[in-house]
């Protein structure tokens, strides 16, 4: 039988680890973004937090990378009224990531450092030397940055890093993929973020990916092309219990509270806890 994968989440799934970069010399401003990053820590590694965790001390204990590479803003998109897509020009090339690998971004300037995923392939970056971010707004200091300062040709930093919540290296993960099938929640339409490269991909391959798009809070018409793939309503038990079997592994991404939910979900539809992987580095 093949092996299936069933994705969850809000976003595009986020797995694996590794890459490897080029240390730039101290002197450089780069070494002055790289000591902020470690001004959070004291001299043993223990993180001094005032008041809520930000990135760094959430992401203290987990693998990343210790080089921290240039990049330059080439491109900036609305993915919706909420998001941009942020194109960056790497300059180093010996900067490599896996899919899914998310990276520490330095403002200079901002001395709070953002973590955001990654949202283009390893492939885009062995091509054409770029690489992609989806940010939501906030009021967190880089993501307003991106939504409200950033500009083309906007020089930051980038320093590579993954936690994979049950991923254990070594032990024989690596799974030939036979089927994929994408559950991908989001308030409305608009908010569902790649979903022409989503659709792009199922037509590409028949039978072999597939997504379900459900929305929470959908107030306008659906467009035809997504209305045979819209569920209205959250992702359910009685969606995934389907999908239970001895050869299926399930991903999930998304925010905390959602991580939660579906993995309780998860459990209670008898789907064994080594089987289920998502991020948790927030």
């Amino acid at each position: 039988m093949a092996h299936a994968t069933i994705y969850v989440g809000c976003t595009v799934p986020q797995l694996l680890r590794g890459a490897q970069s080029r240390i730039f010399p101290s002197h450089s401003p780069l070494g002055v973004l790289r000591h902020s990053a470690f001004c959070y820590c004291t001299g043993n590694g223990t993180i001094k937090s005032k008041g809520k965790m930000d990135h760094l001390e959430r992401t203290a204990n987990n693998f990343r990378q210790e080089v921290i590479t240039q990049a330059k803003v080439c491109g900036i998109t609305n993915e919706s009224e909420t998001v941009k897509r942020l194109r960056l020009a790497i300059a180093n090339k010996d900067f490599t990531f896996k899919a899914g690998q998310w990276v520490d971004f330095f403002i200079p300037g901002v001395s709070v450092v953002g973590g955001f995923s990654i949202c283009s392939s390893p492939g885009l970056l062995e091509r054409e030397g770029i690489l992609e971010l989806a940010v939501k707004h906030t009021l967190h200091p880089p993501a307003h940055w991106i939504h409200t300062e950033c500009t083309l040709d906007s020089e930051v930093a980038l320093r590579v890093g993954a936690d994979l919540h049950g991923y254990q290296e070594g032990k024989g993960n690596r799974h030939k993929l036979g089927t994929a099938k994408l559950y991908y929640s989001a308030k409305n339409t608009s908010e569902l973020l790649f979903k022409k490269n989503i659709l792009g991909l199922m037509k590409a391959f028949p039978g072999k990916i597939t997504c379900c798009f459900h929305v929470t809070q959908q107030h306008s018409q659906i467009c035809k092309e997504l209305q045979p793939h819209i569920t209205e309503g959250r992702i359910s038990e009685k969606d995934l219990e389907k999908h239970v079997s001895n050869d299926t592994s399930w991903y999930i991404c998304g925010p905390p509270p959602m991580i939660e939910s579906i993995s309780t979900l998860l459990t209670n539809i008898g789907v064994p806890r080594n089987r289920v992987f998502f991020e948790k580095w927030w």
